[in-house]
Protein backbone atom coordinates (compact mmCIF):
# COMPACT_ATOMS: atom_id res chain seq x y z
CA UNK A 1 0.00 0.00 0.00
CA UNK A 2 1.09 3.71 -1.13
CA UNK A 3 1.87 5.21 2.25
CA UNK A 4 -0.73 8.39 3.04
CA UNK A 5 -2.36 7.48 -0.41
CA UNK A 6 -4.11 10.34 -1.37
CA UNK A 7 -8.26 9.68 -0.86
CA UNK A 8 -10.44 11.69 -3.10
CA UNK A 9 -12.76 13.78 -1.44
CA UNK A 10 -16.51 12.70 -0.92
CA UNK A 11 -19.18 16.14 -1.73
CA UNK A 12 -21.92 15.53 0.79
CA UNK A 13 -24.25 17.43 -1.05
CA UNK A 14 -25.96 14.60 -2.24
CA UNK A 15 -27.17 14.44 1.56
CA UNK A 16 -28.86 17.54 1.84
CA UNK A 17 -25.28 19.74 2.68
CA UNK A 18 -25.80 17.87 6.43
CA UNK A 19 -22.75 17.20 8.18
CA UNK A 20 -21.19 13.93 9.28
CA UNK A 21 -21.82 13.42 12.70
CA UNK A 22 -19.18 11.56 14.89
CA UNK A 23 -19.75 9.54 17.78
CA UNK A 24 -16.75 9.28 19.44
CA UNK A 25 -16.71 6.53 22.17
CA UNK A 26 -13.25 6.68 24.11
CA UNK A 27 -12.25 4.02 26.52
CA UNK A 28 -10.08 5.90 28.45
CA UNK A 29 -10.24 9.62 29.89
CA UNK A 30 -6.47 10.14 31.20
CA UNK A 31 -2.99 11.26 29.45
CA UNK A 32 -1.77 9.16 26.87
CA UNK A 33 -1.43 9.13 22.70
CA UNK A 34 -4.47 7.56 22.66
CA UNK A 35 -6.26 10.85 23.89
CA UNK A 36 -3.55 13.41 22.31
CA UNK A 37 -4.72 11.28 18.84
CA UNK A 38 -8.42 12.00 19.31
CA UNK A 39 -7.76 15.60 20.86
CA UNK A 40 -6.08 16.04 17.71
CA UNK A 41 -8.25 14.72 15.39
CA UNK A 42 -11.47 16.74 16.51
CA UNK A 43 -8.86 20.05 16.29
CA UNK A 44 -8.41 19.30 12.81
CA UNK A 45 -11.75 18.05 11.44
CA UNK A 46 -13.26 20.64 8.96
CA UNK A 47 -16.05 21.75 11.33
CA UNK A 48 -18.17 23.16 8.12
CA UNK A 49 -18.22 19.42 7.53
CA UNK A 50 -18.25 17.21 11.05
CA UNK A 51 -19.36 17.76 13.89
CA UNK A 52 -18.96 15.83 17.13
CA UNK A 53 -20.59 13.98 20.20
CA UNK A 54 -18.17 11.68 22.85
CA UNK A 55 -18.51 9.04 25.24
CA UNK A 56 -16.36 8.77 27.99
CA UNK A 57 -15.63 6.43 31.01
CA UNK A 58 -15.25 9.40 33.75
CA UNK A 59 -14.63 13.46 33.76
CA UNK A 60 -10.68 14.57 33.65
CA UNK A 61 -8.98 17.41 32.28
CA UNK A 62 -9.38 15.16 28.51
CA UNK A 63 -13.32 15.63 29.04
CA UNK A 64 -12.80 19.67 29.44
CA UNK A 65 -10.63 19.74 26.66
CA UNK A 66 -12.91 17.99 24.34
CA UNK A 67 -14.94 20.34 25.09
CA UNK A 68 -12.72 23.50 25.15
CA UNK A 69 -11.91 22.27 20.94
CA UNK A 70 -15.98 22.44 20.37
CA UNK A 71 -17.54 19.37 21.00
CA UNK A 72 -21.01 19.52 21.22
CA UNK A 73 -21.36 16.80 24.20
CA UNK A 74 -19.38 14.86 26.34
CA UNK A 75 -21.33 11.81 27.67
CA UNK A 76 -20.03 10.00 30.75
CA UNK A 77 -20.85 6.10 31.29
CA UNK A 78 -18.80 3.15 32.33
CA UNK A 79 -17.04 1.67 29.92
CA UNK A 80 -15.81 -2.13 30.47
CA UNK A 81 -14.96 -5.21 28.12
CA UNK A 82 -18.65 -6.79 29.43
CA UNK A 83 -21.07 -3.56 28.74
CA UNK A 84 -23.43 -2.86 31.19
CA UNK A 85 -26.73 -2.38 29.99
CA UNK A 86 -27.09 1.55 31.35
CA UNK A 87 -23.49 1.85 28.89
CA UNK A 88 -25.71 0.34 25.79
CA UNK A 89 -29.04 2.10 26.35
CA UNK A 90 -26.77 5.77 26.78
CA UNK A 91 -25.11 5.32 23.60
CA UNK A 92 -27.97 4.24 21.62
CA UNK A 93 -29.85 6.99 22.86
CA UNK A 94 -26.92 9.74 22.18
CA UNK A 95 -26.64 8.23 19.00
CA UNK A 96 -30.06 8.93 18.25
CA UNK A 97 -30.97 12.38 19.68
CA UNK A 98 -27.56 13.56 18.50
CA UNK A 99 -28.50 11.68 15.12
CA UNK A 100 -25.39 10.14 14.22
CA UNK A 101 -24.21 8.94 11.23
CA UNK A 102 -21.08 6.66 12.60
CA UNK A 103 -19.83 5.62 15.59
CA UNK A 104 -15.69 5.80 16.09
CA UNK A 105 -14.23 3.60 18.86
CA UNK A 106 -11.06 3.83 20.69
CA UNK A 107 -9.78 0.89 22.82
CA UNK A 108 -11.10 -2.72 22.36
CA UNK A 109 -13.46 -2.31 25.11
CA UNK A 110 -14.86 1.23 23.88
CA UNK A 111 -14.92 -1.09 20.27
CA UNK A 112 -17.00 -3.54 21.96
CA UNK A 113 -20.09 -0.97 23.35
CA UNK A 114 -20.08 1.00 19.75
CA UNK A 115 -20.16 -2.22 17.89
CA UNK A 116 -23.44 -2.91 19.93
CA UNK A 117 -24.96 0.14 19.96
CA UNK A 118 -24.16 0.67 15.97
CA UNK A 119 -25.76 -2.72 15.58
CA UNK A 120 -28.49 -1.36 17.36
CA UNK A 121 -29.18 1.72 15.50
CA UNK A 122 -27.78 0.84 12.78
CA UNK A 123 -24.99 2.56 11.92
CA UNK A 124 -21.74 2.06 10.55
CA UNK A 125 -18.63 1.24 13.53
CA UNK A 126 -15.45 2.85 12.79
CA UNK A 127 -12.39 1.43 15.44
CA UNK A 128 -9.17 2.59 15.44
CA UNK A 129 -6.23 0.66 16.63
CA UNK A 130 -4.01 2.48 18.39
CA UNK A 131 -1.79 -0.25 19.10
CA UNK A 132 0.95 -2.64 16.74
CA UNK A 133 -1.94 -5.97 17.61
CA UNK A 134 -5.10 -7.03 16.67
CA UNK A 135 -6.59 -8.45 19.71
CA UNK A 136 -8.97 -11.90 19.73
CA UNK A 137 -11.25 -9.29 21.59
CA UNK A 138 -10.76 -6.60 18.70
CA UNK A 139 -11.06 -9.36 15.77
CA UNK A 140 -14.35 -10.79 17.45
CA UNK A 141 -16.38 -7.36 17.92
CA UNK A 142 -15.42 -7.16 13.93
CA UNK A 143 -16.21 -10.16 12.86
CA UNK A 144 -19.17 -10.06 14.31
CA UNK A 145 -21.09 -6.53 13.80
CA UNK A 146 -19.06 -5.74 10.28
CA UNK A 147 -17.32 -2.65 11.61
CA UNK A 148 -14.13 -1.12 9.82
CA UNK A 149 -10.64 -1.19 11.16
CA UNK A 150 -8.68 1.69 11.06
CA UNK A 151 -4.75 0.61 11.94
CA UNK A 152 -1.80 3.30 11.69
CA UNK A 153 1.36 1.08 11.61
CA UNK A 154 1.38 -1.56 8.92
CA UNK A 155 2.17 -4.48 10.95
CA UNK A 156 -1.57 -4.29 12.01
CA UNK A 157 -3.18 -3.91 8.95
CA UNK A 158 -1.49 -7.06 7.66
CA UNK A 159 -1.92 -9.22 10.77
CA UNK A 160 -5.53 -7.65 10.38
CA UNK A 161 -5.69 -9.09 6.72
CA UNK A 162 -3.91 -12.39 7.96
CA UNK A 163 -6.83 -13.02 10.81
CA UNK A 164 -9.42 -12.66 8.11
CA UNK A 165 -10.49 -9.04 8.09
CA UNK A 166 -12.05 -7.75 4.52
CA UNK A 167 -9.51 -6.07 2.72
CA UNK A 168 -12.36 -3.10 2.14
CA UNK A 169 -12.59 -2.96 6.42
CA UNK A 170 -9.71 -2.43 7.09
CA UNK A 171 -7.62 0.68 6.27
CA UNK A 172 -3.83 2.08 7.15
CA UNK A 173 -3.42 5.86 7.87
CA UNK A 174 -0.28 6.81 10.31
CA UNK A 175 -0.73 9.05 13.08
CA UNK A 176 1.09 12.69 12.63
CA UNK A 177 2.02 15.30 14.66
CA UNK A 178 1.50 19.42 14.40
CA UNK A 179 4.42 20.94 12.56
CA UNK A 180 3.93 24.31 13.67
CA UNK A 181 3.60 23.19 17.80
CA UNK A 182 6.32 20.66 17.33
CA UNK A 183 9.29 22.03 15.92
CA UNK A 184 13.03 22.82 16.96
CA UNK A 185 13.34 26.00 19.31
CA UNK A 186 15.52 26.61 22.25
CA UNK A 187 14.11 26.18 25.95
CA UNK A 188 15.23 25.97 29.13
CA UNK A 189 12.46 25.19 30.88
CA UNK A 190 13.34 21.30 31.39
CA UNK A 191 16.61 21.87 32.38
CA UNK A 192 15.77 24.84 35.11
CA UNK A 193 13.35 21.84 36.33
CA UNK A 194 16.19 19.38 37.17
CA UNK A 195 18.64 21.95 38.12
CA UNK A 196 21.08 20.93 35.11
CA UNK A 197 23.54 23.47 33.28
CA UNK A 198 23.36 24.11 29.54
CA UNK A 199 26.08 21.71 27.73
CA UNK A 200 25.60 18.63 30.12
CA UNK A 201 24.82 15.62 27.97
CA UNK A 202 20.64 14.46 28.41
CA UNK A 203 18.94 11.99 27.24
CA UNK A 204 15.48 11.71 27.70
CA UNK A 205 11.87 9.44 28.02
CA UNK A 206 8.96 10.39 27.44
CA UNK A 207 5.79 8.76 28.64
CA UNK A 208 2.92 6.68 30.73
CA UNK A 209 5.11 4.80 33.26
CA UNK A 210 3.55 1.73 32.34
CA UNK A 211 5.56 -2.29 32.08
CA UNK A 212 4.19 -1.63 28.27
CA UNK A 213 5.82 1.35 27.48
CA UNK A 214 9.26 0.29 28.90
CA UNK A 215 10.73 2.58 31.31
CA UNK A 216 12.33 -0.02 33.19
CA UNK A 217 14.52 -0.98 29.55
CA UNK A 218 15.62 2.52 29.52
CA UNK A 219 16.93 2.85 33.20
CA UNK A 220 18.86 -0.31 32.33
CA UNK A 221 20.21 1.32 29.36
CA UNK A 222 20.98 4.15 31.44
CA UNK A 223 22.77 2.57 33.69
CA UNK A 224 24.78 0.61 30.54
CA UNK A 225 25.91 4.54 29.56
CA UNK A 226 26.17 5.84 33.03
CA UNK A 227 29.40 3.46 33.81
CA UNK A 228 31.06 4.95 30.60
CA UNK A 229 29.92 7.99 30.46
CA UNK A 230 29.07 9.10 34.09
CA UNK A 231 28.50 12.94 33.38
CA UNK A 232 25.33 11.76 31.22
CA UNK A 233 21.98 12.36 32.86
CA UNK A 234 18.83 11.25 31.90
CA UNK A 235 15.24 12.28 32.74
CA UNK A 236 11.97 10.44 32.62
CA UNK A 237 8.87 12.59 31.49
CA UNK A 238 5.38 11.51 32.58
CA UNK A 239 3.74 9.27 35.09
CA UNK A 240 2.19 6.12 36.32
CA UNK A 241 1.70 3.16 38.58
CA UNK A 242 4.73 1.66 38.21
CA UNK A 243 6.76 5.03 38.96
CA UNK A 244 7.67 3.74 42.69
CA UNK A 245 9.53 0.69 41.24
CA UNK A 246 11.11 2.46 39.16
CA UNK A 247 12.74 4.93 41.26
CA UNK A 248 13.91 1.60 43.55
CA UNK A 249 15.40 0.18 40.02
CA UNK A 250 17.00 3.41 39.91
CA UNK A 251 18.98 2.81 43.39
CA UNK A 252 19.90 -0.47 42.79
CA UNK A 253 21.62 0.41 39.72
CA UNK A 254 23.34 3.69 41.27
CA UNK A 255 21.31 6.17 39.28
CA UNK A 256 19.72 8.37 41.52
CA UNK A 257 22.04 11.52 41.41
CA UNK A 258 21.90 11.14 37.19
CA UNK A 259 17.68 10.30 36.49
CA UNK A 260 15.33 12.70 36.94
CA UNK A 261 11.64 12.53 37.30
CA UNK A 262 9.70 14.83 36.68
CA UNK A 263 6.27 13.65 35.63
CA UNK A 264 4.46 15.32 33.43
CA UNK A 265 5.24 18.62 31.14
CA UNK A 266 4.56 20.61 28.09
CA UNK A 267 6.07 18.36 25.79
CA UNK A 268 6.55 20.77 22.85
CA UNK A 269 9.21 22.61 25.77
CA UNK A 270 10.65 18.85 26.51
CA UNK A 271 12.31 17.38 23.51
CA UNK A 272 14.21 20.41 22.42
CA UNK A 273 16.02 20.55 25.46
CA UNK A 274 17.11 16.96 25.06
CA UNK A 275 20.16 15.59 23.22
CA UNK A 276 18.75 12.18 22.40
CA UNK A 277 15.04 10.70 23.06
CA UNK A 278 15.01 7.00 23.51
CA UNK A 279 12.18 4.95 22.89
CA UNK A 280 11.58 1.84 24.81
CA UNK A 281 8.35 1.04 24.42
CA UNK A 282 7.63 -3.20 24.14
CA UNK A 283 4.44 -2.32 21.93
CA UNK A 284 3.90 0.40 20.01
CA UNK A 285 1.80 1.36 16.80
CA UNK A 286 3.42 4.68 15.22
CA UNK A 287 4.27 6.27 18.23
CA UNK A 288 3.38 10.04 18.45
CA UNK A 289 6.34 10.75 21.20
CA UNK A 290 8.71 9.67 17.90
CA UNK A 291 6.60 11.77 15.50
CA UNK A 292 7.20 14.65 18.28
CA UNK A 293 10.34 13.74 19.30
CA UNK A 294 11.86 14.08 15.26
CA UNK A 295 9.51 17.09 14.07
CA UNK A 296 11.41 18.91 17.07
CA UNK A 297 14.94 17.55 15.46
CA UNK A 298 15.73 15.39 17.91
CA UNK A 299 17.41 12.40 17.32
CA UNK A 300 16.01 9.00 18.05
CA UNK A 301 16.70 5.57 19.34
CA UNK A 302 14.25 3.35 19.72
CA UNK A 303 13.41 -0.44 19.84
CA UNK A 304 12.48 -2.10 16.80
CA UNK A 305 8.57 -2.87 17.03
CA UNK A 306 5.55 -2.34 15.59
CA UNK A 307 5.27 0.65 13.55
CA UNK A 308 9.16 2.10 15.20
CA UNK A 309 10.93 0.98 12.05
CA UNK A 310 8.50 2.65 10.06
CA UNK A 311 9.49 6.03 11.76
CA UNK A 312 12.84 5.54 12.43
CA UNK A 313 15.07 5.32 9.21
CA UNK A 314 18.11 3.76 10.97
CA UNK A 315 21.30 5.53 10.47
CA UNK A 316 19.53 8.34 8.83
CA UNK A 317 17.06 9.93 11.46
CA UNK A 318 17.99 7.73 14.10
CA UNK A 319 18.85 4.15 15.45
CA UNK A 320 17.09 0.98 15.91
CA UNK A 321 17.36 -1.78 18.84
CA UNK A 322 16.06 -5.64 19.12
CA UNK A 323 12.79 -6.45 21.03
CA UNK A 324 14.00 -6.25 25.22
CA UNK A 325 17.27 -5.09 24.20
CA UNK A 326 18.23 -2.22 26.72
CA UNK A 327 21.69 -2.69 26.05
CA UNK A 328 21.49 -2.67 22.65
CA UNK A 329 19.84 0.86 23.03
CA UNK A 330 22.18 1.94 25.82
CA UNK A 331 25.20 1.21 23.11
CA UNK A 332 23.16 3.67 20.40
CA UNK A 333 23.20 6.47 22.48
CA UNK A 334 26.48 5.82 23.37
CA UNK A 335 27.45 5.78 19.12
CA UNK A 336 25.43 8.74 19.22
CA UNK A 337 26.95 10.95 22.29
CA UNK A 338 30.51 10.25 20.57
CA UNK A 339 28.86 11.76 16.99
CA UNK A 340 27.93 15.08 17.80
CA UNK A 341 27.56 16.45 14.52
CA UNK A 342 26.09 12.82 13.50
CA UNK A 343 23.56 13.82 16.04
CA UNK A 344 22.34 17.50 14.68
CA UNK A 345 22.14 15.53 11.16
CA UNK A 346 19.75 13.12 11.85
CA UNK A 347 17.63 15.63 14.27
CA UNK A 348 17.23 17.69 10.58
CA UNK A 349 16.51 14.72 8.98
CA UNK A 350 13.99 13.62 11.23
CA UNK A 351 12.25 16.67 10.67
CA UNK A 352 12.18 16.23 7.01
CA UNK A 353 10.67 12.76 7.22
CA UNK A 354 7.74 13.50 9.53
CA UNK A 355 6.89 16.92 7.34
CA UNK A 356 6.72 14.18 4.66
CA UNK A 357 5.01 11.53 5.61
CA UNK A 358 3.42 11.99 9.49
CA UNK A 359 1.89 15.40 8.54
CA UNK A 360 -1.44 15.52 11.33
CA UNK A 361 -3.14 17.74 9.28
CA UNK A 362 -2.53 16.03 5.53
CA UNK A 363 -3.56 12.18 7.62
CA UNK A 364 -5.93 13.26 9.38
CA UNK A 365 -7.80 14.62 6.38
CA UNK A 366 -7.17 10.64 5.51
CA UNK A 367 -9.26 9.61 8.11
CA UNK A 368 -12.37 12.25 7.56
CA UNK A 369 -12.48 11.45 3.82
CA UNK A 370 -13.07 7.53 5.41
CA UNK A 371 -15.26 8.57 8.05
CA UNK A 372 -17.50 10.48 4.98
CA UNK A 373 -17.43 7.37 2.72
CA UNK A 374 -18.42 4.74 5.75
CA UNK A 375 -21.05 7.29 7.14
CA UNK A 376 -22.63 7.53 3.51
CA UNK A 377 -22.47 4.24 1.90
CA UNK A 378 -25.24 4.87 -0.86
CA UNK A 379 -23.08 7.87 -2.41
CA UNK A 380 -23.26 7.43 -5.99
CA UNK A 381 -25.54 4.33 -5.30
CA UNK A 382 -22.75 2.41 -3.78
CA UNK A 383 -23.73 0.24 -1.21
CA UNK A 384 -20.85 -0.44 1.96
CA UNK A 385 -20.04 -4.06 2.02
CA UNK A 386 -16.56 -3.74 1.76
CA UNK A 387 -16.22 -3.44 -1.99
CA UNK A 388 -16.82 0.30 -2.76
CA UNK A 389 -15.07 2.92 -2.47
CA UNK A 390 -12.68 2.54 -0.22
CA UNK A 391 -11.76 -1.00 -1.38
CA UNK A 392 -10.38 1.12 -4.44
CA UNK A 393 -8.19 2.66 -2.61
CA UNK A 394 -6.74 -0.76 -1.12
CA UNK A 395 -4.42 -2.89 -2.53
CA UNK A 396 -6.75 -5.98 -2.38
CA UNK A 397 -3.25 -8.21 -2.74
CA UNK A 398 -2.36 -7.22 0.07
CA UNK A 399 1.02 -5.74 -1.04
CA UNK A 400 2.35 -2.64 0.83
CA UNK A 401 4.71 -0.83 -1.17
CA UNK A 402 8.19 -0.11 0.67
CA UNK A 403 7.90 3.62 2.24
CA UNK A 404 10.09 5.74 0.77
CA UNK A 405 12.81 8.09 2.19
Amino acid sequence: MELNKEIPSLKIGRQGNRKVHILEVIGSAGCGGMETYIQNFVKFLPPHEFSVTCICPNESRFTATLRELGVEEVYITPIEDDPVWRSIQLTVEVARLHQVDVLHSHMPKAHVLAGLAGRLVNKPVVAAVHGMNITSHELGITRAVGSHLLTNCQEAYTQALAMGVPAGHVSLVRNGVDLDLYKPAPSTKLREAIDLAPGVPLVGFVGRLAHEKGPDLFLRAAGYVHHRRPDVHFVMVGDGLIRNKLEELCVQLRLEQHVHFVGWMNTPEVYPALDIVAHTSRSDGTSLVLLEAMACGRPTVGIAVGGVPEIIENDTTGLLAGPGDWEGIGIRVMQLLEKPDSMEKMGAEGRARVSQYFNLETNFGQTADIMKQIAFPNYNGENYSGETTLTKEIDTRGSLKKMKG
